[in-house]
């Protein structure tokens, strides 16, 4: 297939993730998408390292990414799993211009949708109707974190994982379970412990 009518028709997706975030025209949508370039990111690439400047957010159409940390020992704690039709950004370092404290790595091969800063930023005054749609993504991202910092306290290991295998099954064929399990707050063996009991259930 020709590359430019491919990269036309994947563009759709990311008019659409647009839309979905926030309602507006097609042609305000289309418009806020032509500054999303096409890239495809091979697996375990980064797309940002900890202690460089976030230039950079993705939409991503196609794999799985983790956001991950290091803890003082070393140990790489993941924060954040994203899977297709989702937004990825490190906030704090691409607004204040900031090193990030994030890893941002393929875990997965992946095709994304990649937005400059500068591109978003004259986005954001020239385009009420992207400023609609940050604003949106913003709030979505603050509920989410919310959720997760009040899952891990309230909730028990096993609930925490019965929630992620609803809300994204998808992401136990195509993340290491080393992966998950970190993300969940749990070690390695708790988690197939876990898989074990709920299979058997």
């Amino acid at each position: 297939m020709n590359t430019s009518r491919q990269n036309d028709r994947s563009r759709c997706a990311v008019i659409s993730f647009i839309q979905e975030t926030m309602p507006m025209p097609e042609e305000k949508a289309c418009k806020i998408a032509e500054k999303f370039e096409p890239r495809l990111i091979e697996r375990h690439e980064y797309l940002l390292h900890e202690g460089k400047i976030g230039n950079e957010a993705f939409y991503v159409e196609a794999g799985y990414i983790r956001v991950f940390v290091n803890d003082p020992d070393g140990n790489e704690v993941t924060i954040n799993i994203f899977q297709p039709n989702s937004f990825v950004n490190n906030l704090v370092s691409f607004f204040r211009r900031e090193p990030s404290e994030e890893n941002i790595q393929a875990v997965t091969a992946c095709r994304v949708w990649v937005i400059s800063y500068d591109a978003l930023q004259f986005l954001f005054h020239s385009m009420p109707e992207f400023r609609e749609f940050g604003r949106m993504m913003l709030i979505l991202g603050n509920l989410s974190l919310k959720d997760r910092i009040v899952s891990m306290i309230r909730h028990t290991a096993e609930e925490r994982y019965a929630a992620l295998l609803k809300a994204k099954p998808d992401v136990f064929q195509h993340v290491p379970l080393k992966m998950i399990a970190s993300y969940l707050g749990i070690t390695d063996t708790s988690l197939s412990r876990i898989r074990r009991e709920v299979a058997q259930k």
